[in-house]
């Protein structure tokens, strides 16, 4: 299927990595131009190189997310470089498990903040494109934790924000032809990520998570990025405001 992306121009946060990186390289092969940014400048390098050689225009910059002013002026600048943003990732998080007041700070401002900072930044970009080819497009990646819960931790509620978010904005742009969709993972493997780390320290916890999955497995990088390329695509262009579980039915709830 032609997702109809070649041409297209996209910013996605923490693009080196993991679901990021599988996002940015699907985007690329698709002919999308990308622009990527994350803290590690040497991994950002080695990111540019190989979405390069895909054919596409890539470009990026070490950013601290955490850093309005810096992230939006990096976002308006990958804008210009590009020629333009119709798609605009956000996939960046803080990770934090914890329920203490710090853990909930890093994740507000690394994943609300992110987002809303990118969005603000993205917004001038992401009208004219919706104006201009009648689609825009806004992925938010969120965690199955926004609907689960064992403890007290402040990851959940902040994935769930981001997802209530998600909602205002794709009523609020609709009539601009911007989309705004969410996708929330279950467990996601890959090398250097926290279930890999989760395997390595306590394997007895490992395998006991993943058999609770009726699939048997984690979901690959690839599995997440799948989803949030269909969904910043134009073949999606009447699904606005949902919030696609890509979890293997790890959760019990029934999304409607």
């Amino acid at each position: 299927m032609d997702l109809h992306l070649k041409g297209k121009n996209a910013v996605i946060l923490g693009g080196t990595r993991g679901i990021g990186r599988a996002i940015a390289d699907t985007l690329a092969e698709e002919g999308t131009n990308v622009a990527i940014c994350a803290r590690n400048e040497g991994q950002v390098k080695d990111a540019i190189a190989a979405l390069k050689d895909k054919g596409v225009k890539a470009t990026g910059a070490s950013v601290d997310i955490m850093d309005g002013p810096a992230l939006k002026a990096w976002v308006a600048k990958a804008g210009e470089e590009l020629g333009g943003i119709d798609i605009l990732i956000s996939n960046a998080g803080a990770m934090a498990q914890g329920g203490d007041p710090d853990s909930w700070e890093q994740n507000f401002k690394l994943d609300v903040l992110g987002m809303v900072n990118a969005f603000d930044a993205a917004k001038p970009f992401l009208e004219k494109a919706g104006a201009e080819k009648g689609d825009a497009a806004f992925v938010i990646i969120s965690s199955v934790s926004a609907a689960e819960s064992d403890s007290g931790s402040s990851y959940g509620p902040i994935k769930a924000a981001l997802i209530h978010y998600a909602k205002g904005l794709a009523r609020q742009f609709a009539a601009k032809r911007i989309r705004t969709n969410v996708v929330s993972p279950g467990m996601v493997y890959f090398e250097g990520g926290i279930w890999h780390n989760v395997e390595k320290t306590m394997p007895d916890y490992f395998k006991q998570a993943v058999s609770r999955n009726p699939t048997g497995r984690c979901a690959t990088p690839q599995d997440i990025a799948n989803a949030a390329v269909f969904l910043a695509s134009p073949r999606s262009s009447y699904t606005t405001g949902i919030n696609m579980l890509v979890d293997g039915t790890i959760s019990r709830r029934v999304n409607f």
